[in-house]
């Protein structure tokens, strides 16, 4: 089970599989390396890297709940790469690995090939940061994966039309474990603490993080039912960085599976961009 010490001395657990173009995923606020399972078997011909944020799968908590942040996430980044002895990689960042995808293009873009953002950007909808705050930090009221599974089909049944409950199964088991008492977040709930404090200090502008991307090559895939990411937001994006690659996933919301047709697509093409 690969694992690297942080300068602040955790153990992250990682996944590094496949050769050839090095490609780095990071996943969403809760979640881990699974993010990544239903698109993985799409992306032959490159070197896989996946990575368990600090608190979340199977890394380490911290004893400061506080320091779940994206730039000290953005900076165990870099000290993964440092340790992989790799000078620099391709991003595909979810949600969240969007953001510090961004963050890393500020503070360290000679370590960058590209980044294809997936269902994030530089304008967040108080709507879905509203949704995310319903539920971080907490355990769901469900006694197994099938009743989690089925409470989750039929709350996004509207914004996920013809997800089959079995994906839904499959997801919930990234991100939660069973147990005797039920079913329980498999991350440090102390990261609800993280993302009030750093709401409080309020919002940054987000764009000049999204400029500095260019001119790496960029792909940015849209849940078009997103509560997080507007239509209005990705155009703005495009129309400052031209070149984008933009993929509308329909029947989609935050956040794509990736595996969609259009999300391969765009992913494929950003590739291309780099080989």
């Amino acid at each position: 089970m690969p694992r690297f010490s942080t300068s602040d001395g955790l153990s992250l657990h990682y996944e590094d599989e496949g050769a050839g173009l090095p490609v780095l995923c990071l996943s969403g606020l809760t979640r881990n390396a699974r993010d990544f399972d239903f698109v993985a078997p799409h992306l032959g011909g490159v070197r896989l890297i996946r990575l368990d944020y600090r608190g979340r799968g199977q890394s380490d908590r911290s004893p400061d709940p506080l320091s779940y942040t994206v730039p000290r996430e953005a900076l165990d980044v870099l000290e993964l790469l440092d340790h992989l002895k790799l000078d620099k990689a391709a991003i595909i960042g979810t949600s969240r690995g969007g953001l510090i995808a961004m963050v890393l293009a500020a503070m360290a873009k000679h370590r960058l090939l590209g980044v294809a953002l997936n269902d994030i950007g530089p304008e967040l909808d108080p709507a879905g940061l509203d949704v995310i705050m319903g539920y971080l930090g907490r355990d769901p009221d469900a006694a197994t994966f099938d009743d989690l599974a089925a409470q989750r089909a039929a709350a996004m049944a509207a914004k996920f039309p013809g997800v089959a409950l079995e994906r839904w199964r499959q997801e919930v088991t990234h991100t939660h474990v069973e147990t005797p008492q039920g079913v329980r977040i498999n991350y440090d709930p102390g990261l609800r603490d993280a993302v009030i404090a750093a709401g409080a200090k309020g919002a940054p502008d987000l764009w000049p993080l999204f400029d500095a991307l260019a001119p790496l090559p960029c792909a940015v895939i849209h849940g078009m039912n997103s509560d997080l990411l507007s239509a209005a937001t990705v155009a703005r994006m495009a129309d400052r960085m031209p070149g984008l690659i933009v993929a509308d996933v329909p029947d989609r919301a935050h956040i794509p599976f990736l595996d969609e047709p259009q999300a391969l697509a765009a992913l494929h093409r950003w590739l291309e961009q780099m080989t």
